[in-house]
């Protein structure tokens, strides 16, 4: 060993000898990039603090105890540094966590994750001290502060004389409002006053309030609530380890950053050097472990570290001459398998496959030299017959990711869920394998929508299609459902398939109406059997009214309404005439009423029923019907049918919704023929697919299988949900101790002879017994005991206030007494039902207090207890003695538990079944029936999928007389709660069905809580992230992994990666081992190649906006080899807001387009707006954390719109929605709209008049009158704007008129000088004010810092604007194509509202005139007006496409025009649309590799037969390529198109084509060097004017293979 070792050495040394000059002169160089938010540090132990608040509320209060525990002078003596603080920090709190989450806690403590929320409690304490004026020591720094509301308290001694006489629960002084988020006291009594107290842990002022506040909470005199808060200057003033992180910003992880190889055809790079730059610090050293050409470099240099510099050129030589871009042809074919292979193979395959995607230039030679195992080629290609090749997927312990969204943020969220579910199941005592099993359980779909199982005898069936003569013609074939038919065509088959019955009460208008319309869709002959259920509206009234049952009162006493009266004749006539003629009858009456000219529109009057009733049956009886009627009048014939029917109805909950039909049960509220005839062509697919399975066949009744199969007993929308009322769900199994210790202590109800049965199902029923709604809430859930039910119980919470009267809490105790003794008798119901109904009718809301009643009640009640037989000895004894003190306490842990743990109000009424929250139940129409439905859609959706895995668990470590029914109920209510809270996907997908013998990696043990299933391609972009990101799962959580290995088929004319790829993950390292500094997380690339031009890009999490805030160098066009002396190129990032994104519907309708919305916070409630996308109803708006408001903007918006359902805290349920950003994931928000009344025929877009100039005017002033501009520096984000002048028509340093707005993008170095040179032209050639709008996004930090004075000095207007490319919209790949889009995607949303009109200029655009002639033309009412392509250079007529094949046929004469100039008339294009089109012509387009070469060009001329173009004057756009020489003298303005013949560099042409160019260059170059503080050699301007270099030689178009994307985009 030691020989061969030293003739390595020897060949070493040989090696350096030779390589040692050239590789000196060759210094590897390194990229470092980092990300940081936009806001001020926030300290790391009180993200601790709400990181471990995830886990249970509790636990802050545990962590926040500890901390003041170890307080003290010598509290953090301990603690040298700050990664000493971390590791304290993380293992103070891993004391209160189990294992697994500990080592994920810590992991998220470094990601810092917790950041945002600090921000969001920075914003509270804000707010809270600028509500106050402050006294005269306004100018003290405090570091605590108490708000109660009404004052501000910074000494504890103030706030103790407070506590002495704190207002009275009652008091009208409005307390801070509570949100979820917030901290509050456990012990704190619901109800009482509401103190916050800001401050952090570690500070002495935080212990002195805390300890007084936590005191008081105690005594029930306060809620105690906390927002921790480290105000700016109290870093001193706290524990060393308290003030870790606060000092610094922010550093974020979770992000990928890319360095892509450029392709250079056409040497768009400036030529500027680099003067000056700002000195970072030191990065850190590269990775010598890693393994290069086979040497492993550490290794060498601890065996040999006198030889350091020899061995270091070595390897830097090896590194240089490594990157390939280029391989032959054959080297290509099998490289995707190759790569699999060296994954497979390798010792850390995660490891190895990182090292190989994300260095890919540098390693595919070696990996393309390999040699193949062909098992491992087989097996991929045999997967890939069930899998597309390239294609990814990942699923989470069997649930599919979105991997397009997937980011570190969402993946640690999610094994964090999972992992404390594991925790909250073991400690149920439920084995390992069980858990797993659970885990892997899928949720079942939610169905989009229930049948109501309406079939009974209540149902007046019109006519069927199987058995009437009319449809004997028909064929009977149900297999003719499958033939093929154009959209929308009825196939008439004598087979009953659809039935369509309508519930009405038959004396409304729309009742009578549908009749008309089911009467004429019948006598059309559409395939469908009509039917209607009646109702009578006044009845159902009267029956909510009585508790649900039909009032029993005497006929004299009360009238019968009219409805009543029409079914009884309805129901006569079908008895004796037929339902034809029934049906014929509610026709008449609707036409005598509209006939009727002195009645309103919708009243029926008895003369109306009357008349119709004589006209009807007139033909058909012998003796005269106006006797008939009379008798039927006082006989009330069929009174009890026709008051069934409205019991029916009632029952089946239809009666709310007025109008409404059943589609084969599905409910439909609109008795439209449109919904309808949609209503059918839904249903039909449906039915279509059971056909073709053979599910449904000829002799199948089609609505009996329908309705049986999943039909419900009631509708109730509440419950069933559907659409965007997601239900809510608590995990019961993640209480308090004090919450576990409350619900243990639940007596539970059962159905009679079903108390030792396991029950599924536990509904908790919080009431107000002192209420009528709560009072109604628990009758009903005694009635649906009695009412029978196997497989649920029934728990009664009682949310009575202790201040209630003594009736109220006497009935608690003889309840609670009564279900604690006596819940196994078989007759406990029907005395419960007893006892609610004496305490509703003779005892509840008596003002009244004697002792006399009291007695009375308690006289009744043990004379009842012995009726059912009952002992009346427990009741004696429960009343003799004084059990009050017990009740209070028990009384107090109810309303705790609704308070803090679900979120209730203290006296709620409201139902939990199985951890699904039911708030607010509507008391008048709730039944019995409800929970029967609860029931049953709770059993089915979420119990039946862990019901086998608990009922074949076997119980280990348990004593087996604890395995009760009660306790196996308890555990199905537990763990279906738990299971209930997960966010998770119910796709899935069998994996097992992929082989894995020799192409798939297996890591990790079998008994992992957490299993990974993956299917990826290394060698795609997707690879690159996951690689990172399945690493972290494999380091920190406890992971199993199964990845089945899937590449890409490789093109053979190119490599599958040209980038290198780094994704940024926090590390332990990034906290100084020395000081008390955070350095933060950074990407590296070590020994990147010097001669090939990288690009950078960012691949950050979607709510993410991101810009350069340092970088000396050019981000687009990075060549290593210029940097000098410099080692490491360095970027800092900045996270400059959040994105808040949102869908916007209107309820049958489309989206609400061009609907304004502001946001803000109550006292600022417009500092953001937007409108509502026709996509999608999409929009979005800046954010940083915190808590906003959204709501309608005022004027036309507000005007015609109200939100549904605003916040939850808002007393006006229509005007505001609260937002709350406390993470770094953003937030999608679903809005719904509805029309004010009286306004649901006008229209949101006015269109103007565009022939009426003044009118048109008239109509943006007021269009946009309530519109400020987006706001000036909102959310640290700022919207940079200089000179921001209110009025337009006034003079502004010379230049006089209407401000000219011009919006341009710049990308590079290069073209941000040509931008500058742009403005110059423009400014010297216009009189007018000037406005520049440049997309941020992609602006060099140097070019953000010159602008302002350039701004200053040339006397314009400037701002910055930015749009986040929405997640739906196909996205583009190459950051060229991105900025491309940008130009034309967003026209409509990225401006200010207030805008009216823009033009687009090219940045690398000369203007040689006055822009103000092209701004006010007369476009003739066009959005866009573009340049077409001139013609008159016939050397390229080769090159133009849009003459020949596909764009000749699709133009049809209309021209091609060219995207470098354009003006957007803002107002007509927001009106038409023009944006939603657009978008729609690009999404359908861009997914084909093929189109769009040309984006921002092809799109608008490919849409302009949708979106028109007014064709601007041919002299307002010269380019040299295309229009030739001739016609430069009349140009207005000069585009430096790239010649796709000559592949002309940009500044070699802008020099020798534009005889101004050079003076206009030096001018800006001058100017920024003057700001940035560099020199400039006088010389350059000459020399940039006399250097007209020859033009190269043109080559021949065959030649030209492959065009460059830039020359097509410029062409």
């Amino acid at each position: 060993m030691g020989t061969n070792l030293r003739s390595v050495l020897c060949f070493l040394l040989l090696v350096f000898v030779f390589f040692g000059v050239n590789a000196q002169n060759r210094r590897p160089k390194n990229v470092q990039v980092a990300v940081k938010a936009k806001w001020q540090g926030t300290p790391l132990l009180l993200e601790a603090g709400e990181l471990i608040t995830k886990e249970s509320k509790q636990l802050f209060w545990e962590f926040t105890d500890a901390w003041l525990g170890s307080d003290g002078e010598t509290g953090d003596s301990d603690c040298k540094s700050a990664r000493d603080c971390l590791l304290k920090i993380s293992q103070q709190a891993s004391t209160l966590l189990a294992k697994p989450v500990a080592s994920l806690f810590h992991f998220s403590l470094t990601l810092r994750s917790a950041s945002p929320r600090l921000v969001l409690y920075r914003q509270l304490a804000d707010e809270s001290l600028s509500s106050f004026p402050h006294g005269d020591d306004s100018s003290a720094d405090h570091c605590c502060w108490v708000d109660t509301g009404s004052s501000l308290f910074y000494d504890v001694a103030d706030l103790l004389s407070w506590l002495a006489s704190p207002p009275a629960a009652g008091d009208a002084v409005q307390g801070p409002e509570l949100f979820d988020f917030d901290h509050v006291h456990f012990d704190s009594k619901a109800g009482s006053p509401v103190v916050v107290l800001y401050g952090a842990v570690g500070t002495g002022c935080f212990r002195k309030f805390h300890l007084s506040l936590a005191k008081a909470a105690t005594e029930g005199k306060v809620t105690y609530v906390v927002r921790p808060v480290l105000p700016s200057g109290c870093e001193g003033k706290t524990r060393p380890c308290g003030a870790i992180g606060a000092r610094d910003y922010v550093s974020l992880a979770g992000y990928g950053v890319e360095l892509a190889l450029k392709n250079m055809e056409y040497k768009a790079m400036d030529d500027s050097a680099i003067k000056k730059g700002i000195t970072l610090e030191d990065p850190r050293t590269e990775d010598l472990s890693q393994d290069v050409r086979g040497f492993i470099f550490s290794k060498i240099l601890d065996r040999k570290p006198e030889l350091r510099s020899e061995v270091m050129a070595f390897r830097d030589y090896l590194l240089s001459s490594t990157v390939s871009d280029t391989l032959d042809v054959w080297e290509l074919k099998d490289l995707g398998h190759q790569t699999a292979q060296r994954i497979v193979h390798a010792s850390d395959p995660l490891q190895s496959m990182q090292e190989i995607n994300q260095n890919f230039p540098s390693v595919v030679s070696s990996l393309s030299r390999m040699k193949l195992n062909e098992s491992i080629k087989e097996e991929i290609l045999s997967n890939q017959r069930m899998v597309p090749p390239g294609k990814a997927l990942l699923a989470l312990n069997g649930a599919l990711l979105n991997i397009e969204d997937m980011d570190l943020y969402m993946l640690m969220d999610l094994a964090h869920q999972e992992l404390s579910l594991a925790d909250h199941f073991s400690k149920l005592k439920i084995p390992d394998g069980a858990i797993r099993k659970l885990l892997l359980t899928t949720p079942l779909p939610e169905p989009d929508s229930y049948r109501v199982d309406y079939r009974s005898v209540h149902v007046n069936y019109l006519n069927n299609l199987e058995e009437d003569d009319m449809y004997k013609r028909w064929r009977s074939n149900i297999n003719e459902i499958l033939m093929p038919a154009f959209p929308g065509q009825l196939r008439y088959i004598r087979k009953n398939l659809f039935h369509a019955v309508y519930v009405i009460d038959p004396a409304t208008a729309c009742g009578l109406e549908s009749i008309d319309t089911l009467r004429s869709l019948y006598e059309n002959q559409l395939p469908v059997r009509f039917g209607v259920i009646l109702f009578s509206t006044q009845l159902i009234k009267r029956i909510e009214d009585n508790g649900g049952q039909i009032p029993s009162s005497d006929d004299a006493q009360v009238k019968e309404d009219i409805s009543t009266m029409i079914i009884r004749l309805f129901l006569y006539i079908k008895e004796h005439h037929g339902i034809q003629t029934a049906f014929q009858f509610l026709g008449n009456v609707n036409t005598l009423r509209t006939e009727s000219a002195d009645s309103s529109e919708d009243d029926i009057e008895q003369q109306h029923v009357d008349g119709a009733f004589v006209e009807t049956i007139l033909p058909k009886v012998k003796s005269p019907p106006q006797e008939i009627l009379l008798k039927l009048q006082q006989e009330h014939t069929l009174k009890e049918a026709s008051e069934a029917s409205s019991v029916f109805v009632f029952k089946l909950g239809l009666a709310k919704l007025k109008c409404s039909f059943l589609m084969n049960g599905l409910v439909f509220d609109s008795i439209e023929e449109e919904t309808l005839l949609n209503a059918m062509n839904d249903e039909l697919p449906k039915i279509q697919e059971q056909v073709y399975y053979g599910q449904i066949e000829s002799r199948t009744n089609v609505l009996d299988k329908l309705l049986s199969e999943n039909g419900l007993s009631r509708y109730n929308p509440q419950i069933i949900g559907g659409g965007k009322n997601k239900p809510r769900y608590v995990s019961l199994a993640s209480s308090t101790r004090r919450g576990e210790a409350m619900l243990n202590d639940v007596i539970y109800l059962h159905s009679p002879e079903t108390s030792d049965d396991v029950k599924y199902v536990t509904h908790l029923l919080a009431v107000d017994v002192a209420t009528k709604k709560g009072m109604k809430l628990l009758h009903e859930g005694v009635r649906y005991l009695i009412g029978g039910s196997k497989s649920a119980r029934l728990g009664v919470l009682f949310s009575t206030s202790q201040n209630a009267d003594p009736y109220s809490l006497l009935f608690i105790k003889l309840f609670e007494t009564t279900a604690s003794s006596f819940s196994h008798k078989e007759k406990v119901l029907y005395f419960l039902d007893k006892l609610c109904l004496i305490y509703e009718r003779e005892y509840l809301l008596k003002t009244s207090v004697d002792s006399a009643s009291s007695q009375m009640l308690v006289d009744k009640v043990l004379e009842l207890s012995e009726e059912y037989g009952l002992s009346s000895k427990a009741y004696r004894s429960c009343l003799t003695e004084s059990l009050d003190e017990e009740l209070f306490k028990r009384l107090t842990k109810v309303s705790q538990f609704l308070s803090w743990e679900l979120g209730l109000e203290s006296d709620a009424n409201a139902i939990i079944s199985n951890g699904r929250v039911i708030f607010p139940v509507d008391e008048r129409t709730f039944l019995g029936h409800d929970l029967h439905l609860l029931e049953s859609m709770e059993f089915n959706q979420r119990v039946k999928p862990v019901q086998e895995i608990i009922e074949g668990i076997e119980w280990q470590g348990v004593d087996p007389d604890l395995l009760t029914s009660k306790y196996f109920s308890d555990v199905f209510m537990f763990v279906s709660s738990a299971m209930a809270t997960r966010d998770r996907s119910s796709e899935s997908a069998r994996f097992e069905v992929l082989s894995s013998e020799y192409s798939a990696v297996m890591l990790g043990s079998e008994n992992a809580t957490i299993h990974i299933d993956a299917v990826i391609d290394p060698l795609s972009p997707t690879g690159q992230k996951l690689a990172s990101l399945l690493q972290v799962l494999q380091k920190h959580v406890q992971t199993s992994m199964r990845i089945v290995l899937n590449p890409m088929v490789i093109p053979l004319w190119d490599i599958p990666l040209k980038n290198y790829y780094r994704y940024v993950l926090p590390n332990t390292d990034d906290y100084s081992s020395t000081g008390f500094e955070v350095d933060g997380p950074k990407a590296f690339f070590a020994n990147m190649p010097l001669s090939k031009t990288l690009t950078m890009n960012l691949d950050v999490p979607e709510p993410w906006l991101v810009e350069p805030v340092i970088a000396i160098h050019d981000l687009d066009n990075i060549l290593l080899e210029n940097l000098g002396a410099t080692t490491t190129l360095q970027a800092v990032f900045e996270v400059e807001s959040l994105v808040l994104t949102g869908h916007c519907s209107e309820k049958d309708h489309e989206a609400p387009r061009g609907l304004q919305l502001i946001l803000g916070t109550k006292n600022r409630p417009h500092l953001v707006d937007t409108l509502v996308m026709a996509n999608l109803g999409y929009w979005q708006m800046k954010v940083s954390p915190g808590v906003w408001y959204l709501q309608l903007a005022p004027g036309r918006s507000s005007e015609l719109y109200l939100l549904k359902g605003g916040t939850d805290g808002s007393h006006d349920q229509s005007s505001l929605k609260r937002i709350t950003i406390d993470d770094l994931r953003g937030k999608v928000v679903h809005l719904e709209v509805v029309k004010k009344k009286g306004k649901e025929h006008e229209k949101l877009l006015v269109p103007a008049d565009g022939d009426d100039g003044v009118k048109q005017n008239n109509e943006r002033g007021s269009w946009n009158s309530n519109f400020l501009k987006w706001a000036s520096g909102f959310v640290g984000g700022r919207q940079q704007s200089m000179k921001g002048g209110t009025k337009e028509e006034h003079e502004k340093g010379g230049r006089h008129g209407k401000t000219i707005n011009i919006f341009s993008v710049a990308s590079g170095h290069l073209y941000e000088r040509f931008l500058k040179i742009m403005i110059l032209s423009v400014l010297k050639n216009t009189d007018r004010p000037l406005k520049f709008w440049f997309i941020k996004n992609y602006l060099s930090p140097q070019f953000k810092d010159v602008i302002p004075h350039m701004a200053q000095e040339y006397n314009f207007e400037y701002e910055l604007i930015t749009y986040k490319w929405p997640s739906w919209l196909h996205k583009q790949k190459e950051k060229q194509r991105i900025i491309w889009a940008y130009k034309i995607l967003f026209l409509d949303v990225i401006f200010p509202l207030s805008l009216e009109k823009v033009i687009f200029v090219d940045a690398d655009q000369i203007i040689r005139t006055d822009m103000g002639e092209l701004y006010d033309m007369d476009i003739k009412g066009r959005p866009l007006a573009y340049t077409p392509f001139c013609d008159n250079n016939k050397e390229m007529d080769g090159y133009r496409f849009w003459r020949q094949g596909f764009w000749k046929e699709h133009l049809r004469g209309r021209p091609y025009h060219i995207s470098a100039l354009y003006v957007v008339d803002l107002v007509k294009f927001r009106e038409t649309a023009a944006g939603d089109n657009l978008r729609v012509f690009y999404e359908t387009l861009s997914k084909d590799p093929n189109s769009l070469s040309n984006l921002d060009q092809d799109l608008p001329n490919y849409a302009q037969h949708t979106v028109p173009i007014f064709s601007l004057p041919q002299e307002w756009l010269w380019c040299e390529s295309w229009c030739g020489n001739a016609t430069k003298s009349k140009a207005r303005t000069i585009d430096l198109c790239n010649n796709p013949m000559t592949k002309e560099p940009k500044l070699q042409g802008a020099r020798r084509i534009v005889t101004e160019w050079p003076d206009l260059d030096f001018e800006a170059r001058k100017f920024t060097a003057k700001i940035l503080g560099e020199d400039i050699e006088l010389n350059e301007a000459v020399a940039a004017a006399t250097d007209k270099p020859n033009p190269p030689p043109s080559r021949d178009i065959s030649e030209d293979s492959e065009q460059d994307l830039e020359s097509k985009a410029e062409l």
